[in-house]
């Protein structure tokens, strides 16, 4: 994990509810963390559907 100088304005802002994260507030290794998986972070979903863990692009683009 990288010692990210926004971490703690991040982590007041993000909505991931996994609580095992350890990329929770580092967004640049969130997104690439999401995106080798093709899927989407937590903060493209609403508060309910980022509960599920879905975090699929199709999931993200069916509820639009």
């Amino acid at each position: 994990m990288i010692n990210c100088p926004n971490s703690k304005k991040n982590n007041s802002v993000c909505n991931c509810t996994y609580s095992g994260c350890s990329r929770h507030g580092i967004c640049c290794e969130c997104l690439a963390y999401h995106r080798a998986s093709d899927e989407l972070p937590a903060c493209y979903f609403d508060k309910n559907r980022e509960k599920t863990y879905d975090r699929s692009i199709e999931n993200y683009l069916k509820n639009k």
